[in-house]
Parts: C-alpha cells; sequence; structure tokens
C-alpha cells in the first residue's frame, strides 16, 4: 500500500490489521476474486475520506510533465467542446462513469505509453483534414445517443420491492411509474455523484504517472524501453479478474474445457411467459382491397391533393408531388417498363420480375414515382442504396443481394445517372460483385404515355412478393426480405389503426424512404390514407438542423417520424428559432426508440420542447425490424393520464440473460423505456436465443417472435436461412421472428434492451454494443474522438469472443490525451460493464468505412481490423486482462534417474534407444597415405610435388569471370612467402595465433597454409565492414583480443582501414599487434616448414558469434581436421577430377573447412564464389553451376534467400538464357539450426523450371562442438519429412502426426550422418539415453569433434561438460560432446547403402534459444514463422523473452501507416497458434533483425539493442 502513496501508519489500528492480511493474501496470490480486491479499496476508501484526512497524494513524488498539465486543466473553468457537443451531454452516465474512475485513482500503477517515431504519427495540419460530420448521422445513431439513463430515477423505487426475496418480486417491481411532467434523467445526478454503493474494482491500469519503478539487474538505468517494460509487469502482477477456473489439461489433445458454471449466477425463476396478442384489427369500410387501388382512387378523386413535398438543400421546398400527378407518372412508367425497354417493343420485363430502385436521398418524388409504377406494371421493386465508388463499404455485399433477387435492370432518375461512377469509355462501373445491370431512366420526357385503352392490371391482394427491402445481418451479408402484397397491405392497416391515421392530414418523414419506418409510413401508409408526406434529407438535416421542427410548425404537421439524432440536432440549434410551434403534433414517433439509450433523448428534448408546445404523451418509440416489420409502437396517451412506466434494470444480470432490478450498484444500472404494445392484429412471445426456440420465463431475456399477416414473408432467393427465422414453431404458432432481445412485458407493454445485431457474447455473457459505447462517450472524450464515430463489435480469438472498440481520434488531440482517454475507457468499461477490452483503436478523422447515411459500418471496420487496413493512430491491446481461458501452465516433475531407467541390451523403457552413426571412416593401409594425410601442410607440399600444376581453386567476381586461380604449386610457394614473412616481421614463435583479416578469396587460403608452414595457429576473421565500422569493427577487436593474436595478416586495404581515424573512433588502434600485409612479400622461403609433433596438437581456431550472441573460439586440432576432411571426401565421393561450386562465408564452421581444407585434403578443384558479390549480381551462382556443369554445390540460408525472393520469378528469362542447371545432383544448404523446410521447398519447386531436380537440395548440420555431423551425400536414401505435433514438442515429447492435422509442423531430416559420426539422443537433465522417436539434446561421438573452447581463464568445468560427458547410464565409458540441439532419431522405412533401414536425424532447435513460458518451451522459429504469416507487410520477425514477457519484432516492408495495423494480428496469431499472451510488440525498418553469416537471426544481440533502446522502432506498442 505504501506505493500508492498512503502513509499507513497514519491508519487507526484495525485498519492497519486488516490490510497487512488482505496484503498477504494478494501477495500470496489465493484466487483472490473480486470481493477480496473490492474489500482492500473500500478500507483504504473510507479511511482517506474519513477523518483522518489521509490524502492519496500526500506521499506522491511530484507530478511530471503530463500530469501537473492534467491538474491545471482539471483546475480551469469547464469550457465548451463546440456547440455541436451540447447534444449529448449525459448528466447521469458521465457521472457514473466518473464515479467508477474515481475508483481507480487511488491505485497510482503507471501505464506504459507506446513508443513512435515521430513521422508515424504527424497528422497533416488540422486545416487540410476534414473533421468527420461531428454530428455524425449514422442510421444507427443509437450510437450517438447514449446518454445518461443509466442509474435514473434510482431513488424513487419502492422500498418494499426491493425487500422481497427475487423469487417472489412481481413485475411491478421493475417498472418505476416515473413523475409525471418533465421526467429528464439529470434529477437523479446528485444521488449518483455521491452515491454510497461499493467501490467498484479497478482494471489494472491507470493513468497517472507513479514513483519511479525499480530497474531489474542488468538494464542500463537510463533506458527509456525498460522502464516502460517495468511498468507494464506492474501492471500484471495483480491478480486478473475472472478468476482463472476454466482451463484445458494437455492430454494428447488441448481443449478449452467448458467453463464449470459460478454457483452464483443469476437465474430465471419466473413462471413461463405467455403470448401477448395485440388488439384486432379493425375492418374498415373504405380500407381499400391492395395499396395500388388506393392511389387509383386518390388520383382520380383528388387529384390536386399534395402527396409528397421534397425540399432542397436549404429546407425549402423544392417541388410538390399531387396524387393526380403521381398516379399519372406511375401509369406512365408501368406502361413503358412493360412495353417499351426491348427492341421493336419486345417484352424485356415481365410481372414478378425483380428491378433494382436507385435513387438518391434528396429525391423521393422520382423514388414514389419508380415505386408505384413498378407495384402496377406488376414487377418487384428492390430499393438499393446508390453507390458511390467501386470502394464503397459492403458493396459486393449489394451485388450479393442483386444476385440472389436475379435483377438485371435498374431504375434510377437522370441526375443520379449522370453522378454515377463512369470507366473511361463513358459506361457505367461495373461495381464489385454486382451483376450486369441495364440502366433505365424513369425522368418523365424519357416515358412513353400508354393509348386510352391500356390500363394496369391491379388484383385484389395476395401473396406474391409486393417488394423487396434490403437488409444487412451482423456478418455483413445484405439479404432482401420479401413482402407480399397482403402483406404490405395489413401492415399499413395495421399502422392506420395504431397511429390513428386521418385522411389528408401532414406527416414530416426525416427518415430514409427507401426502407424501414421512412418506407411503411411516408410510402405506403401514407398513400392508403392521402396523407401529405413531408420528406427531410438527410443534407438538409446536416445543413439545418432545425428544418424538420420548422415544417411541423408551418405545415402544422399531425405526425413527425424521426430518430433519436433528429432529436439532438433539434436540441442544438433550438436556441436560433424562438417562434416554432409543436403544438399540432399528435405523434412523434421515435423509430430508434427500442434502443436502450434513447430515453435520455426523449427526455431532453421534451425539456427543451415543452414550452414550445410539445406535449409529453405524444412521444412515441417503437420496435421494428426487417423480417416482422413494425413488432410494437406506443399509442398516443391521452393528455394528463400518467406517463408510461420505467424499468431500472442491473446490467449484471441483463448479461446473465435475466432480469433483476438494480438496487445496489447504481454504477450499472440501465433505465429502459417501453415501445408500447404489440401492433394490431398480431401474436407476440419471447424465445430463448440460443439453441431451439423454447419459451422464455418472465425474469428472462430472450428473442421477440411474432406471428402476422403484416410481416415479411421470406430472404428472397435464401430458402434455407428464411426457414431459421420465418418459419419458427414455437408454442404451436409458426412465427416471423423479430430480431430484437425482449426483456419484459406488463400489461402487454414491451421493453427493449437490444438488437441481436449489438450483441457481444463473451466467455458466456451477453453484452451489448451500445452499452459499451455509451460508456466509453461517458469518459468525456471532447478532446480526444469524435462522438458518434465510434464501433464497437467483437472477433473470436483463442475460442472466445473478444471485444474492439474502434473510434475516430480528432486531428488536434495529443498523444498522452489519447492515451489517457484509452486508459479511462478500459477502466470505465471493466468497471460498469465487468468485462475487459482486447483492443482499444484509434484512426485518424474521416476514415472509417461510412454506410449511406455517414454512420460507421461496423462489418467493414471489423474487416479491416481483421486484415491489418484500419490504419490506426493509437492502439492499445489487452489480452492480459480479457483472456482467462489460457491452457494452466505446465507444473515440471523432479527430474532423476529412477529404477524404471534400467537397460535391456539397446532398449529403453520398451523402445530401440535413439542412436544412429554414419558408415567407418576405415583405416588407411598404405603407410605412404597415412603421412601424407596426417597433417593438411603436408598434403599440400605431397600435391606441389605430385601434381604441381593441378589447379585447387578459382574466385570469381560478380561478372562471372575468373579474378584468380591457384594451383598446388602457387599455393605452396605462397604459402612459404607467408611463412617466412611471420618468422621475420612479426617475430611470432611456434604456437603463436594468427589473426587473417581477408575478403573471401585465395588470399586468405594461402595464409592459412602460410601459418602452419610457420607453426602458427590462425584464427579466420571477418574483416570490418568499411561502411559500418561501428558496429562491424568491436566484434574484430574483441576476437583479437580473445584469442591474444600475436600478429595480424592482412591486405593493404584493410591495413588502411584498421589505423584509419573512422577505426580510432571506435577503438583504440594503437594497441593492434603487428599487422603485415601480404599484398607484396618478397620472394623469400622460410628456413624450415614445421611438422607438429603431434597430430594433437590444435591446427587452427575457429570464432564464431551464436545465435544466442555468445562469442565462441573452438579448438580444431591436426587430426580432427585430416577426420574431417576424410569423412567429407567420403561422404561426397570427392576426387581430384571433381569440380565444386562453394558460395559461403570462409570464416567459420563447414563454410571455412569446404573453403580452405577439403580441396587441399581430397585434390578437387573449387569454384569459389563470395556471397557479397550475388547482391551486384543475383544469378551469379546459378549461372556458375550451368556454365561449369557442376555437379555438388555448397550455399548458405542467406543465398538461398536471396535467389527465392531476388529471381525467383525471372526463371522464363534465365531459361532464355541457356541457363540449365539439370546437372546439379546435390545442393547442400551449410547451417547451424533446423532446417528451414518452407525455404528449400520453394527454391526446389522456382527453379524445377531450369532443370533442377527436386531430390538435390538437402542440408548439412554443424554445431560448435562438432563442425559438421550431417550432410546429404551423393549416395543414400533421399531426406526424409515427417509433422509432428507442435502442442507435444512444447512439453518436450514428439508425437508424429499426419501431413495437415491441426498444429502440425513439418520437419526435414537434417541430411546423412556423416561417416565416423555417432549421434545419441539424451535427456538434457538426467543425461540418460532416451528411446526412438523421443525428444532429447543430441550428443556426439566423433574423431572430428573439437578439442574444447578457446577460453583464457580456462573453464575446465564447462569444457568437462560439453566436450568430454558421460551418460549417467547405459554406457558409461564412451565421451560424447554435448551439441546443445534437441532434436530426436527415427528409424526410416528407406534402406542405406549397406542395406539396413536408415536411421534419420532431426534436429528441432537450440536449446539455449528456447524460450521457457507458461512452464513450456517454445522454439523461437515457430512463433516467428506464424508472425511473418499474419500480415503481407511483415518482412521478417524475431522473438526473446524479458522477464517472462514475450517480446515480438517484427519487420515492416509496407508503409508506416500499416505499423499498428500489425500489432492486433501479431498478437491474434500467437494467442491462437501458441497459446501465448505477447508483452511487447516492437515494430522496425526492415534489416534492423541482425543476421549472421550463416543468415542466423541474432535475437540476443537483438534483445540488448531493444533493451539499449538503440532500435529506432517505429512503434513499440505495450500490451496491458
Amino acid at each position: 500500500m505504501a506505493g500508492r502513496g498512503v502513509d499507513i501508519s497514519a491508519l487507526p489500528k484495525e485498519v492497519r490489521d486488516q490490510l497487512a492480511e488482505l496484503d498477504l493474501e494478494l501477495s500470496e496470490g489465493k484466487g483472490l476474486g473480486q470481493g477480496k480486491e473490492k474489500e482492500l479499496k473500500s478500507c483504504c476508501v473510507c479511511n482517506a475520506s474519513g477523518s483522518t484526512h489521509v490524502s492519496a497524494h500526500t506521499q506522491a513524488p511530484p507530478p511530471s510533465s503530463s500530469s501537473r498539465y492534467r491538474d491545471r486543466r482539471s483546475r480551469r473553468p469547464h469550457r465548451s467542446g463546440g456547440t455541436r457537443d451540447d447534444r449529448y451531454r449525459s448528466d447521469i452516465h458521465t457521472e457514473t462513469v466518473q464515479a467508477a474512475l474515481a475508483k481507480h485513482k487511488e491505485e497510482k500503477m503507471a501505464l506504459p505509453m507506446p513508443t513512435k517515431r515521430r513521422s508515424t504519427y504527424v497528422q497533416s495540419p488540422v486545416m487540410n483534414c476534414t473533421p468527420p460530420d461531428s454530428s455524425s448521422g449514422s442510421e444507427n445513431e443509437s450510437a450517438l445517443l447514449r446518454q445518461s439513463s443509466v442509474g435514473a430515477d434510482l431513488e424513487a423505487l419502492d422500498t418494499p420491492s426491493l425487500l422481497q426475496p427475487p423469487s417472489l418480486q412481481s413485475p411491478d417491481s421493475w417498472i418505476n411509474h416515473s413523475v409525471q411532467g418533465s421526467s429528464t434523467s439529470s434529477s437523479a445526478s446528485s444521488t449518483l455523484s455521491h452515491g454510497e454503493g461499493k467501490p467498484q474494482e479497478s482494471v489494472c491500469v491507470t493513468v497517472f504517472v507513479g514513483p519511479p519503478t525499480p530497474h531489474p539487474p542488468g538494464v542500463p538505468v537510463n533506458s527509456r524501453v525498460s522502464t516502460k517494460i517495468q511498468q507494464l509487469l506492474n501492471t500484471l502482477k495483480r491478480p486478473k479478474r475472472p478468476p482463472l477456473s476454466e482451463f484445458f489439461m494437455d492430454d494428447q489433445e488441448e481443449i478449452v474445457e467448458v467453463p464449470q458454471p459460478d454457483p452464483n449466477t443469476p437465474r430465471p425463476e419466473g413462471r413461463p411467459i405467455i403470448p401477448v396478442k395485440g388488439e384486432p384489427l379493425g375492418v374498415v369500410s373504405n380500407w381499400p382491397p391492395a395499396l395500388q387501388a388506393a392511389l387509383v382512387r386518390w388520383g382520380a378523386t383528388q387529384g390536386k391533393s399534395p402527396a409528397l413535398t421534397a425540399l432542397d438543400i436549404t429546407g425549402k421546398p423544392l417541388y410538390t408531388l399531387t396524387y393526380g400527378k403521381l398516379w399519372s407518372r406511375s401509369v406512365k412508367l408501368a406502361y413503358t417498363l412493360l412495353n417499351k425497354l426491348g427492341p421493336k417493343n419486345e417484352q424485356v420485363l415481365k410481372p414478378g420480375d425483380r428491378v433494382a430502385l436507385v435513387y438518391p436521398n434528396s429525391d423521393p418524388g422520382m423514388f414514389l414515382v419508380a415505386f408505384y409504377g413498378c407495384l402496377l406494371a406488376e414487377v418487384i421493386p428492390v430499393p438499393i442504396e446508390v453507390p458511390l465508388s467501386r470502394k464503397d463499404a459492403g458493396s459486393s455485399q449489394v451485388g450479393f443481394l442483386l444476385g440472389s433477387c436475379s435483377v438485371s435492370l435498374a431504375l434510377t432518375s437522370e441526375i443520379c445517372l449522370k453522378g454515377l461512377p463512369k470507366m473511361p469509355t463513358g459506361e457505367i462501373l461495373q461495381f464489385k460483385g454486382w451483376p450486369r445491370l441495364k440502366w433505365v431512366v424513369t425522368d418523365s420526357k424519357y416515358l412513353t404515355k400508354p393509348g386510352k385503352d391500356w390500363q394496369p392490371h391491379i388484383p385484389t391482394a395476395n401473396t406474391d412478393p409486393a417488394y423487396i427491402e434490403y437488409k444487412a445481418s451482423k456478418e455483413g451479408t445484405v439479404m432482401g426480405v420479401a413482402v407480399s402484397k397482403v402483406a404490405m397491405l395489413t401492415h399499413c392497416q395495421a399502422l392506420t389503426q395504431a397511429c390513428n391515421y386521418c385522411e389528408g392530414e401532414t406527416l414530416v418523414n426525416v427518415l430514409d424512404f427507401k426502407k424501414d419506418m421512412g418506407l411503411w409510413h411516408g410510402v405506403l401508409t401514407s398513400v392508403m390514407n392521402r396523407i401529405h408526406t413531408i420528406s427531410v434529407p438527410y443534407a438538409v438535416m446536416k445543413a439545418c438542423p432545425l428544418s424538420w421542427v420548422q415544417r411541423v410548425h408551418i405545415h402544422k404537421a399531425r405526425v413527425a417520424l424521426v430518430k433519436c439524432r433528429d432529436l439532438h440536432w433539434a436540441m442544438m440549434a433550438h436556441r436560433e428559432q424562438r417562434d416554432t410551434s409543436l403544438e399540432s403534433l399528435h405523434m412523434l414517433i421515435v423509430a430508434d426508440g427500442a434502443n436502450p439509450w434513447s430515453v435520455s433523448s426523449c427526455d431532453a428534448f421534451l425539456n427543451v420542447f415543452q414550452i414550445h408546445g410539445l406535449k409529453p404523451e405524444v412521444i412515441c418509440p417503437c420496435a421494428t425490424s426487417p423480417e416482422a416489420m413494425t413488432v410494437a409502437i406506443r399509442r398516443p396517451g391521452v393528455p394528463g393520464t400518467p406517463l408510461p412506466a420505467r424499468a431500472i434494470l442491473s446490467m449484471g444480470g441483463l448479461s446473465h440473460g435475466v432480469i433483476r432490478v438494480n438496487a445496489e450498484d447504481k454504477n450499472s444500472a440501465l433505465t429502459v423505456q417501453d415501445v408500447g404494445h404489440v401492433i394490431p392484429g398480431a401474436l407476440m412471445c419471447i424465445v430463448k436465443p440460443e439453441g431451439p426456440p423454447q419459451l422464455c420465463k418472465t425474469d428472462e431475456i430472450g428473442e421477440i417472435v411474432v406471428n402476422s399477416r403484416a410481416g415479411g414473408n421470406m430472404y428472397y432467393g435464401l430458402p434455407g436461412v428464411t426457414k431459421n427465422t420465418f418459419e419458427v414453431q414455437t408454442h404451436n404458432h409458426s412465427i416471423p421472428p423479430y430480431v430484437l432481445q425482449h426483456i419484459l412485458h406488463l400489461g402487454s407493454l414491451i421493453f427493449v434492451v437490444g438488437k441481436n445485431e449489438g450483441l457481444l457474447m463473451v466467455s458466456g455473457r451477453r453484452h451489448n454494443a451500445d452499452d459499451l459505447v455509451a460508456t466509453a462517450l461517458a469518459v468525456e472524450p471532447v478532446k480526444t474522438v469524435y462522438r458518434g464515430r465510434i464501433a464497437v463489435f467483437s472477433v473470436t480469438v483463442f475460442y472466445d469472443e473478444r471485444i474492439v472498440v474502434v473510434a475516430e481520434q480528432r486531428p488536434d488531440a495529443s498523444e498522452e490525451d489519447s492515451f489517457q482517454w484509452m486508459s479511462r475507457v478500459l477502466q470505465a468499461i471493466d468497471s460498469i460493464h465487468q468485462v475487459g477490452l482486447y483492443s482499444l483503436a484509434l484512426v485518424p478523422a474521416n476514415t472509417l468505412p461510412k454506410t449511406h447515411l455517414g454512420g460507421i459500418h461496423i462489418f467493414e471496420t471489423k474487416q479491416n481490423f481483421l486484415d491489418g487496413n484500419l490504419h490506426p493512430c493509437n492502439i492499445l491491446m489487452c489480452p492480459h486482462t480479457c483472456v482467462t481461458n489460457l491452457p494452466k501452465p505446465r507444473q515440471k516433475q523432479p527430474v532423476g534417474v529412477g529404477p524404471a531407467s534400467i537397460m535391456v541390451g539397446n532398449l529403453v523403457a520398451g523402445k530401440r534407444i535413439a542412436q544412429a552413426a554414419g558408415r567407418d571412416l576405415g583405416m588407411i593401409e598404405d603407410q605412404d597415405l597415412v603421412r601424407k594425410h596426417q597433417f593438411l601442410s603436408e598434403a599440400l607440399q605431397w600435391r606441389a610435388q605430385t601434381d604441381p600444376d593441378h589447379c585447387l581453386y578459382v574466385l570469381l567476381n560478380a561478372k562471372g569471370l575468373v579474378v584468380s586461380t591457384a594451383t598446388c604449386v602457387q599455393l605452396h610457394k605462397r604459402a612459404e612467402k607467408i611463412a617466412a614473412a611471420l618468422t621475420e616481421k612479426g617475430s611470432v614463435n611456434t604456437g603463436n595465433n594468427v589473426v587473417l583479416l581477408y575478403p573471401p578469396g585465395i588470399d586468405l587460403i594461402a595464409s592459412f597454409y602460410g601459418c602452419l608452414y610457420a607453426g602458427c595457429v590462425p584464427v579466420t576473421v571477418r574483416p570490418p565492414h568499411p561502411q559500418n565500422l561501428a558496429a562491424t569493427l568491436p566484434t574484430v577487436r574483441m576476437i583479437i583480443d580473445v584469442s591474444k593474436a600475436a600478429c595480424i595478416l592482412t591486405t593493404q586495404n584493410l591495413m588502411r582501414i584498421l589505423r584509419s581515424k573512422e577505426a580510432a573512433a571506435t577503438v583504440n588502434i594503437k594497441t593492434w599487434p603487428t599487422i603485415i600485409d601480404t599484398d607484396d612479400l618478397p620472394r623469400r622461403r622460410p628456413p624450415m616448414i614445421y611438422k607438429p609433433p603431434t597430430a594433437e596438437m590444435i591446427a587452427y581456431l575457429d570464432f564464431s558469434v551464436s545465435t544466442t550472441g555468445m562469442l565462441t573460439g573452438v579448438k580444431i586440432s591436426h587430426a580432427a581436421v585430416s577426420a574431417l576432411c576424410r569423412s567429407i571426401k567420403l561422404q561426397c565421393e570427392l576426387y581430384s577430377s571433381r569440380q565444386i561450386a562453394i558460395c559461403l562465408d570462409p570464416y567459420c564452421g563447414l563454410g571455412f573447412v569446404l573453403w580452405c581444407l577439403a580441396s587441399v585434403y581430397s585434390g578437387h578443384q573449387s569454384i569459389l564464389i563470395p556471397p557479397l558479390e550475388l547482391e551486384s549480381c543475383l544469378p551469379l551462382w546459378l549461372s556458375t553451376l550451368s556454365q561449369y556443369r557442376i555437379r555438388d554445390t555448397f550455399c548458405s540460408y542467406s543465398v538461398m534467400e536471396l535467389c527465392t525472393k531476388g529471381i525467383g520469378t525471372q526463371t522464363e528469362i534465365l531459361k532464355a538464357r541457356g541457363l540449365n542447371l539439370s546437372c546439379v545432383r546435390s545442393c547442400v544448404v551449410i547451417a547451424e539450426e533446423r532446417p528451414r523446410l518452407a525455404l528449400t521447398m520453394s527454391f526446389s519447386k522456382l527453379f524445377k523450371d531450369l532443370g533442377l531436380s527436386p531430390r538435390a537440395v538437402s542440408t548439412a548440420f554443424g554445431s560448435r562442438v562438432n563442425l559438421a555431423i550431417c550432410m546429404q551425400g551423393t549416395t543414400g536414401p533421399d531426406t526424409s519429412t515427417v509433422y509432428v505435433d507442435m502442442k507435444s514438442l512444447r512439453h518436450d515429447r514428439v508425437r508424429l502426426v499426419e501431413r495437415g492435422a491441426p498444429q502440425s509442423l513439418p520437419l526435414m531430416e537434417s541430411g546423412k550422418i556423416l561417416p565416423g559420426v555417432r549421434v545419441i539422443i539424451v535427456n538434457p537433465e538426467t543425461r540418460g539415453p532416451l528411446g526412438d522417436s523421443h525428444l532429447g539434446e543430441i550428443w556426439i561421438n566423433s574423431p572430428h569433434s573439437a578439442s574444447g573452447y578457446y577460453a583464457i581463464y580456462g573453464e575446465e568445468s564447462l569444457q568437462a561438460d560439453h566436450f568430454n560427458t558421460k551418460l549417467s547410464f547405459g554406457d558409461p565409458t564412451t565421451l560424447w560432446a554435448r551439441t546443445g540441439y534437441l532434436g530426436f532419431v527415427k528409424r526410416t522405412e528407406l534402406l542405406d547403402a549397406a542395406g539396413d533401414r536408415h536411421d534419420a536425424l532431426f534436429v528441432v532447435g537450440s536449446l539455449d534459444e528456447t524460450l521457457e513460458l507458461r512452464g513450456l518451451r517454445y522454439h523461437p522459429i515457430d512463433i516467428e514463422t506464424s508472425v511473418s504469416r499474419a500480415h503481407r507487410s511483415i518482412a521478417e520477425s524475431a522473438v526473446f523473452t524479458w522477464t517472462n514477457l514475450l517480446v515480438v519484432v517484427a519487420e515492416l516492408s509496407g508503409s508506416e501507416q500499416d505499423a499498428l495495423d500489425l500489432v492486433p494480428l501479431v498478437t491474434n496469431v500467437v494467442l491462437e497458434e501458441h497459446h501465448l499472451i505477447v508483452g511487447v510488440v516492437v515494430i522496425v525498418d526492415p534489416g534492423v533483425i541482425p543476421i549472421n553469416s550463416r543468415g542466423e537471426k541474432q535475437r540476443m544481440h537483438l534483445r540488448d539493442s531493444f533493451l539499449a533502446d538503440q532500435l529506432d522502432p517505429i512503434y513499440v506498442a505495450y500490451n496491458m
């Protein structure tokens, strides 16, 4: 507690005791649930606010600049963020959220803020950035309105009902009869801000910077990155909120267990619900037999009566369409459609065909004519939005709708047609996913007037489809709901009865007239009742928000059709109009009144406009869906009667699907208003949303289903989906459902708590997207994000839904403000909804995909998030908080050699011992040959005498030309000159170490033999890079110092570099040992050529930087050299007549052996290609193979990758140049790692066209203790591949699976074991041998193993352990060398040369590199493979751990705006495939991940650079 800035000594004793006890439990992590944590906090809170007056800030350090800025800002008088924000002012919910956030301030835990390179988030100036229309006008404006109904009127609940046990509560106890008159929610705000509710539990994040965090040992104290990681670690130390009860055990198959039900979960306890009937549909004598008949009647009898008035952009009337004009134009259109579209008046359309209606929102008149023209022609209209571009959000889904409805004709207006995007030819663009359409213009001048004898056929309403209304599902698919003629008519009759429409009255419609309420009231029911509709388009509302109110006032309209956003806009602008009157309104229909958050909009609007004559009883919310059409609507009340009821519910209960009164926790209450009674003539009930439709109980939340003649009939063209939706069998009723979540009905009043589209199912609990948006908006986002531009959706990651929030950020928002707002949203949602967010992203203004009316296209936003196309400018991932179903960490069992390990013959626990051996090296009978091959120096002398002119080496340049060659005698003489120079100039003694610093070439080889002739020990070192001395020279210096070199042999160029000013800036150049330039040596011979007294003496030192960043030098004896060369000669069948090509770095390992030693031993000719030359001429290596007809070639992974990426696509050009690889018999990749199967396979496939045999490509394997263990030879079986289960590998087990099995990993054999080598697989902990196909450490017994590490301080224990170690049981006499690599041996069905079954060695990875996380062993390459697949812009990746945090570094090959897209994708893929939570994601430029000469990643170097803050990352994300 001290860390939180509270002086404990000042607290009373009993509080101190309680705190000590709780702290103890916290430290022991005893499954701390919510209760204890709340107890701890409430304990602090009550004392901090009690008489002792201990401030949470008293012990805190001086505030940082950011917190000072925050304090100063809080003291400033509050200034409104512009008039447009007032309409969202939400006292109750804002205070609720602020109260919840206040609870978090006790915790001073600092969140690490993401690190960004400046260029990544420098946004364009505010002037150039069009802010999104903050009025937002989305169709699902629910997102905007979320005001404050939460917890309103809590005090007014009847106390007796709260004291009853839940099972006895009557439905009345859920309802709060609100006070008559102005029932605004603000009245309850005072009760909320000082509520005595229990403190909410906080998320593990807080935005206040706390005291400096201690640094772990070994990290530079000034390291900015490591401080942030330490902050992140601190946030992770607290227990997670849902206790980790649901695990899955690793039992061959890992399956997420079904979480055990919590006994405290509220369950429904009421009786089964009884279906509710609407009032019977009355029969009125003058109702028409079909809707078209009404148009005929009004057109004939009331021709001058206005049908529709359209407004221009300024809100003034543009034109009025009378019923006479509507009738005559509709008839002309019907006649044209049926008779005048085809050539020679052939009929193109038949009755029943589908036709698209494409009209803009600003042209209701043309739409009305087109719609009724289609009805009269008996073709089926399909109204859709006007496509604006090929990339419209959801455009291809609209194409799916048109395709499923077989639409081939589109009607539109002339103006709209001109505005459609065109191709250069002038044709209309083919929109993505759309069928080919013929466009027909319906302006009057293009229509043909029918003859007097032609009349449209008007049958009585039947069950044929009348029109098709489009509907977008949660998954983004657009389906067409077909409405029959009789359903259309019945629906109009039901609405007429419910709304009490009268002939000739006026209706103001602000909604979209193409679908939903706008179509049903403003186009269909209005014509049936000869209503005058005034259509207010969306564009007018943006320019003049009060226009609809003015129209009601001017036309004395009786009905207005609006959404909550229109109420807000009117309130926002009402000060400009003093003289408007809304007295004429009989009904103010709120189309989205079913949204729980609409209650505050209605209340606030009433509050403002009551003085303008608005009566409380005229506000009529309703509930609708495209399938069931109108489900319920509140009837206009009688003046003076009490206002309808409100329900105040617990959000916690709602999330479990039950209805509970919210009594204790005022922070998470939801106030809901009713949507009136069921529509006339309908029967309604509530069914369970999951599983087969069963009736709910009275206190259970379910889906509303409706049985009515006035509803949709089917999803057109989709019979399968139709059956599940429109033919629901429940309680013997076949009911088309209404896709909303119902809550309860009382006296047949309907309450709705949300739509299925916004339902988020997280860990078995239901959350409503609208509720989460409301909470996010209540976190005062004025400075940071645009209200109404927030999207909430869920993505499936690791067997559960995870919640993602995306918002548009203001261009002027500072980085710190944005981060603070995001942190507070996390806390608020955690406190109020008890659910953790997975990701919170802020995108630049105006970049989220929009629907046609400006709202956010949720499905496209979600798709962009998952595809990495969202391009956020800020992102926060919180997987630690919300991912609670990870597998249980493995507990390692104690190891020991027990009696079960007793071996019988060659068996371990019933299995063959995992061991394998190459063939025998064989004895050399001839003593002369023994002498010749004992020492390489003697072999060279012997070749110079017996075959002086045989060419051993050919060096090529980038153009493929021969730069230099070396015959046996030339090499011998050059070596003699160097030996003489060493003894004279270098004054070196026998056994001194000499560093060879040369570029790849023949000089390096000559210097090596010169050292042997002089009796020195050569040490080959890669020369420093002239352009990058600061990075490369220190390694050279280190090897020179560690090897205690007496002298350096090099070229003139490199000697200048070593003594240059640039070098002096990096290392001390005055202390170099003697430097000898070997370019121009005098012709001298050494007095004698040294011959070692024994073959066990050191021949050379091999220094290499391992992938873990360790510089290790090993001693290679003369005996090991000759044994190794003999082994390679036998395996690859190398003789004097043979030619091989080598494209490798010649400084260490097998590369050095092949470059410098093998030719002199075996006498074959080596064509040397320095890998660096490939950078200027990619095809160099392959063209050399073709030109010289090479049979055997050796390369590194980096060379293979260069060819695959660089010229893999140019095989046709290379083939045309005559390049032919059919001569290549073996192409061996030299490496010290697991074979890269994907790379070798893609190389084989790409160059197959050039004649490369797929059998040719294979790999070799070596390690520090033994430079060459495996190499695919010329004879022997093909390389075999197996598939192993990755989950088992993490448990150090091998389980072979079939190809394509989930979680399978392909492993390729690492080449055949070399002659003279014995391999055994050993348990690295018990040091006992393992059975066949068991994973263990690879141990080697071979005559060419290294003699030991070259260590200055002689760490003998390490030597003995790695080079001369014995098994703990079995064969305790043989000495083995430990490679430090995990692998297994598997006996295959293939036969080797001797006819025995072949034992294949599979290398899995380096033991030093493995990551120990959650008790499991991970190989970095597996995680990196997953990461690289996550997004097309990830060029390369590397992972490492730091204090149990997994850090992923990804190189970004795309533009920097893609950088933040990678963060969620990387987190997702690692969680899905490896069940690990990524702690830090670092996005860097290409080429930042260091790679050694063998193409292996230097992960530890990367880790050190990261912790020392030397990477210059584009972005660093700290996952919470």
